[in-house]
């Protein structure tokens, strides 16, 4: 029954993805320091206000992201709200050294993204509820390809690093929520990113070997207007108007590389159109600090300079391709909120072809 009910709603889909298509091209990226800061009234039709980059000062020199414990400290409200869930840190982990268990801190970078844009859609014709499904997730990058969560799927591995991100105090993932779809998904790294990898494996015989594919666990959910208001989500959006609802996913595992995800879109009521809706999107994905450690590890090798794990990510190697997570986080997260917007604008319909994305 539900595979007919998610047939039935990409079949719908398909009706407008021209449309969709035509509203994500017309979209422009209109760079900012800080997107709470620019006023709803100064947002353009089809436009999108962006930030991604923050101050120097809260830059970690050596790597180019901000660390977790600096974020948190600089930006409270958005470590509150963008954390793998409420009171998040950063993992306490036990291994082994000498044969003696030792516990340490799983240090951790974060990459956060923010956007707002405006939809020419009242608060009241929005169909929430239909974006946490699996066509919505396929349409947002069709290089990443899910499928849902089955109780029978074969078991994560129960890393410590797992079983912290299975914490959350109040409930247990995909469970317990009216609006909820659990995905398993994988995204295989394109252009020359796999032969680099192989490369690297070569290099590093006896190491853990690199896998050329990404692996993730989601939540994806929605949440209504009371829920947004008694979570205080307005202070994440800095915009005091009454809100509709949210939609949320949760990556709470990750092979590699990364440690938690995070995409939240909050709509509000537009404050002075009541035509019009106001959506503002942030991302945030922790890196694992050790990955970035590798730097040195890296450059000191003539064949693999280009292949530093921090320059890839921040998407500043020869190496990064493609329209999505190898082209590096920062071309990834914008072409993320640029489709989310073109679905958006077209009426909220999930599926049919990619909609165009920025290189």
């Amino acid at each position: 029954m539900a595979s007919r009910r998610l047939g039935a709603i990409a079949l719908m889909a398909g009706f407008v993805s021209f449309a969709a298509a035509a509203a994500a091209q017309d979209f422009e990226l209109v760079e900012t320091p800080s997107v709470t800061q620019v006023p709803v009234a100064q947002i353009k039709p089809r436009s999108i206000v962006f930030a991604d980059k923050p101050a120097d000062d809260l830059l970690d020199p050596a790597v180019g992201f901000m660390s977790y414990e600096v974020w948190a400290k600089a930006r409270p409200v958005q470590a509150e709200f963008l954390g793998l869930y409420p009171g998040y840190t950063e993992p306490n982990l036990d291994i082994i050294v000498d044969g003696q268990r030792r516990r340490y801190r799983e240090k951790l970078h974060i990459y956060v993204a923010e956007a707002r844009f405006v939809i020419s859609r009242p608060p009241g014709s929005l169909k929430l509820a239909a974006l946490a499904t699996l066509p919505f997730a396929e349409r947002l990058d069709p290089a990443i390809k899910h499928q849902l969560a089955k109780a029978d799927d074969p078991a994560r591995p129960k890393t410590a690093s797992v079983v912290h991100n299975l914490q959350h105090p109040q409930r247990k993932w995909c469970e317990g929520r009216e609006v909820v779809v659990c995905l398993r998904s994988a995204y295989k790294l394109e252009g020359r990113l796999p032969v680099g990898i192989a490369l690297a494996n070569k290099l590093r015989e006896g190491s853990r070997r690199i896998s050329d594919t990404l692996e993730f666990d989601s939540e994806l959910t929605v949440l209504s207007a009371d829920e947004v208001t008694s979570l205080g989500l307005a202070k994440l959006t800095a915009l005091d108007t009454p809100p509709v609802g949210a939609l949320e996913q949760s990556i709470f595992y990750i092979n590699q590389v990364m440690q938690f995800g995070k995409l939240l879109a909050i709509f509000q009521a537009h404050p002075s159109d009541p035509g019009k809706t106001v959506v503002s999107v942030f991302t945030a994905l922790a890196i694992e600090s050790n990955v970035l450690g590798k730097q040195k590890q890296f450059a000191n090798v003539p064949v693999m300079r280009n292949l530093v794990p921090a320059q890839v990510l921040l998407g500043r190697s020869s190496f990064n391709s493609g329209k999505s997570l190898s082209a590096g986080l920062p071309v990834y997260a914008r072409n993320q909120i640029r489709a989310i917007a073109g679905i958006l604008e077209a009426g909220g319909q999930a599926a049919g072809k990619p909609t165009p994305t920025v290189r």
